[in-house]
């Protein structure tokens, strides 16, 4: 089993994979350099948009288009036109950024923040707190708290499994935290930890599989880790790049895992070594996923 490079982005931050089936073609941002990028796989076709803030993740739509989470504000991108703002979860803490995301199976989206580790320019600012909130977008743009009694350093890793459960990361915390998930009322609870693997990088993005195991990027430690439902180790995937941040599934039947790198934090040295870092990349890991949900408003 070995990772192909399926497009040379060099990103800064690569970040949320995301596969449209209508379109044969995948999304994903690159925070640093403020762009959306396309890729439709079988042709080769690239698109790219350059966004007024840090896009940090994207969702489907049912009309064409995608949903947007940027630095302070989560937009409606119809392609054509300035993304046009949907809502703004954090108003009171502009020390913030908005940073995971993704759907829910309902179709609400969830947003993640963290203290901001961004300089105006995308250079690395200091993080010195733990301020990162989960929250949830409806249909109609009412954003609200969840999980209020906790607060996270980089949220990340958003997936709800079949059982009722819902899996989301403190990157910091180097800690794949557990959920009860009420669907109905769209409300997570019950706090546990479901994964925690000092000295193998930090939990990044991740991705469910038709199995209900989770793909887990893990940063700085040039790997994905297979959790099994019970959280333990199932399979560990070298990857030719230091810093994989999320992945999905795509391509035929969704048989192919798509996973993004980030050149954040490497030194010259590194990247010189391995110009790849920050690459698209694509492999066969046996196993196919599931369709991602579609945001169920405007």
């Amino acid at each position: 089993m070995s990772a192909e490079i399926a497009y040379d982005a060099r990103d800064g931050v690569g970040e949320s994979a995301l596969w449209s089936p209508s379109e044969r073609a995948l999304y994903w941002v690159d925070i640093i350099a403020k762009t959306i990028q396309r890729v439709e796989i079988a042709s080769g076709r690239q698109d790219q948009w350059t966004m007024p803030e840090f896009p940090t993740a994207v969702a489907l739509r049912k009309k064409p288009g995608l949903l947007v989470a940027m630095a302070r504000t989560v937009r409606l991108f119809d392609f054509d036109n300035e993304p046009e703002v949907f809502v703004e979860p954090e108003p009171d803490r502009p020390a913030n950024r908005l940073n995971e995301g993704c759907c829910d199976p309902q179709g609400r989206f969830w947003v993640g923040s963290m203290q901001s580790n961004l300089n105006p320019d995308g250079s690395e600012k200091k993080m010195t707190a733990d301020t990162g909130r989960l929250y949830r977008i409806d249909p109609d743009g009412t954003c609200t708290l969840n999980d209020p009694g906790h607060e996270y350093g980089i949220t990340n890793t958003m997936a709800w499994r079949d059982d009722g459960s819902f899996l989301f990361a403190d990157t910091l915390a180097d800690t794949i935290y557990r959920f009860d998930f009420d669907a109905a009322a769209g409300v997570v609870g019950n706090r546990s930890v479901y994964a925690k693997e000092p000295g193998r990088g930090y939990p990044d993005g991740s991705t469910l599989d038709a199995a209900g195991y989770l793909w887990n990027a893990r940063f700085g430690a040039g790997c994905l880790i297979r959790f099994a439902p019970d959280g333990g180790i199932d399979r560990i995937v070298d990857l030719p790049v230091t810093n994989p941040t999320s992945c999905t599934f795509g391509g035929d039947d969704l048989r192919t895992l798509f996973v993004t790198s980030a050149r954040f934090t490497l030194s010259d040295a590194q990247l010189a070594a391995n110009p790849q870092e920050g690459a698209l990349l694509a492999l066969d890991v046996g196993v196919g996923g599931k369709e991602e949900p579609v945001f169920a408003g405007p």
